[in-house]
C-alpha cells in the first residue's frame, strides 16, 4: 500500500503559475510506476491532466492543457510534480495524483481505471 500526498495548491490570480507536488510513501512502488495527475472541477467528472512514465522519459498531457503544463518526477525524492502556467479560472479544481496499477508500464495512460493508488487531492482556485 502506498500513500500519496499532494501539496502546492492554493488561490492564484489568472495568468499566474503553480507547481503541485505529490509525495509517495513507498519508494519501491513509486519508482516502478507511472504517475498521473487528474482534476475534478465542481459539478464535473474527474478528468486526465498529465502522466509520466516510471522512468520519467515518456509523458502525456491533455490536449486542452498542452503548452501550459508540464509533468516531471524525482524518483530519489519519491515525488512527482505538475507545473501549471498561465492559469485560467476554468483550471479551478481539485487536483489528484495517482499511481499506475502496473509496474514498469512502457506507455503512459490517461485512463483512470489503470491507476489504483490515489491521493486526497489539493485544491487549486484561479480567481481575480
Amino acid at each position: 500500500q502506498v500513500q500519496l500526498v499532494e501539496s502546492g495548491g492554493g488561490l492564484v490570480q489568472p495568468g499566474e503559475s503553480l507547481r503541485l507536488s505529490c509525495a509517495a510513501s513507498d519508494r519501491t512502488t513509486f519508482s516502478s510506476r507511472a504517475m498521473g495527475w487528474f482534476r475534478q472541477a465542481p459539478g464535473k467528472e474527474r478528468e486526465f491532466v498529465a502522466a509520466i512514465s516510471w522512468d520519467g522519459i515518456r509523458t502525456a498531457a491533455s490536449d486542452s492543457l498542452k503548452g501550459r503544463i508540464s509533468i516531471s518526477r524525482d524518483n530519489a525524492k519519491n515525488t512527482v510534480y505538475l507545473q501549471m502556467n498561465n492559469l485560467k479560472p476554468e483550471d479551478t479544481a481539485v487536483y489528484y495524483c495517482a499511481a499506475d496499477q502496473k509496474n514498469y508500464r512502457y506507455s503512459v495512460s490517461g485512463l483512470q481505471h489503470e491507476y489504483d493508488y490515489w491521493g486526497q487531492g489539493t485544491q487549486v482556485t484561479v480567481s481575480s
